[in-house]
């Protein structure tokens, strides 16, 4: 039974948990690896990292201290402390933006039951004073439905605190916790911290802005394949700069999927090639490059043929059908795009076969 002499129950929590911390541990990991099979089952979530920890037993102590003895003593209640370590078993969820968290929340209730939920968000959004930590925090158990399956019997008998949060979040958590002094400290530094708090909290808001203005920007960039193809020939007439209509990554992807619908374009290599592409010809617009791809991309097809015929384990992608492209319409311009190797072979290749 508890009783009312605190080094005696301390004592009594440290064996408890050194007698335990493998079997705890055991069940941190099958959490960790259920919350992770759940989240990526789904597709709904972008996930950075999903990590557990069992709690070191002196900040058990420290946290059972500092937030529920005084309480017990004033009510003369005894201390039993592992209930009140309702993060024993912590699992951390870090998300890429703010409006996922509670995505995490709704996914995980299909398998475990919510004992209870702390908004970090709504607690520092709801104090006008100051900033914070925010997070997602929910304690959690598996349902009966789960804790009956014999792949779950390591956890079964376990709850835990799962922690959701963004990178920024996350890395805010870090370094709020290496600031020593945050309360009693002159008026000067606590502005300073709640600046950079606020700083945090606007990276995290400008991040999700980002990401929506990137697929707005997408669904709404011209599309330039619907125009009627420019007349035959394989040089394309170089065009004055047009500023309002210059290639990017939105309308590169627009013409792009249009000439090769069944490729999926990586977002870091259509950012580089465009890049690429700029730097080869500076002012390069989008109709240009929709025209240039018009006007070669039947003799570069016809040699992709060739080259997959002499090159059985070669690789001719759609990059590298455009890179042929860019070199047909000006070799002069757009020499870079191909390597030595790979120019020598299309050039023979044009004297024998034509570059019509």
């Amino acid at each position: 039974m508890p009783s009312l002499d605190f080094e005696r129950e301390e004592a009594r929590f440290y064996a408890f948990h050194d007698q335990n911390l493998q079997r705890l541990q055991e069940a941190c990991a099958s959490f960790a690896t259920l919350i992770t099979a759940l989240l990526s089952a789904s597709g709904q979530v972008d996930v950075a990292k999903v990590e557990g920890r069992v709690k070191d037993k002196t900040e058990c102590i420290q946290k059972f201290t500092r937030k529920y003895r005084p309480s017990l003593e004033e009510a003369n209640l005894p201390y039993e402390i592992a209930p009140y370590i309702t993060d024993l078993i912590g699992v951390r969820v870090v998300c890429l933006y703010e409006d996922e968290l509670e995505k995490v929340a709704h996914l995980v209730r299909s398998h475990f039951d919510v004992m209870e939920v702390t908004d970090k968000v709504a607690a520092v959004e709801g104090t006008e004073a100051s900033f914070g930590y925010k997070g997602l925090h929910l304690d959690l158990r598996l349902n009966a439905a789960q804790r009956a399956l014999p792949e779950h019997a390591a956890c079964a008998g376990h709850a835990f605190e799962l922690q959701v949060r963004t990178i920024i979040q996350d890395s805010w958590s870090v370094l709020d916790h290496k600031i020593k002094y945050k309360k009693s400290i002159p008026g000067q530094l606590k502005r300073r911290i709640n600046v950079l708090a606020a700083l945090f909290e606007l990276a995290d808001r400008e991040f999700r802005q980002i990401r929506d203005a990137t697929a707005a920007e997408l669904l709404e960039a011209p599309d330039e394949t619907a125009e009627a193809p420019p007349e035959t020939g394989a040089q394309v007439p170089e065009k004055a700069p047009d500023a309002g209509s210059a290639l990017n990554a939105f309308t590169f992807l627009k013409i792009a999927t249009h000439f090769f619908k069944d490729f999926e374009f990586e977002p870091y290599k259509v950012d580089s090639f465009v890049d690429d592409i700029q730097g080869w010809s500076p002012g390069m617009t989008r109709a240009r490059f929709n025209a240039l791809l018009r006007e070669t991309i039947a003799v570069v097809k016809r040699y992709k043929l060739h080259f997959e015929e002499q090159n059985p384990q070669g690789s001719f992608n759609p990059y590298t059908v455009m890179r042929h492209c860019l070199y047909l319409s000006n070799n002069a311009a757009f020499r870079p795009a191909l390597r030595n190797v790979a120019r020598e072979a299309f050039e023979a290749w044009l004297q024998e076969h034509g570059s019509t």
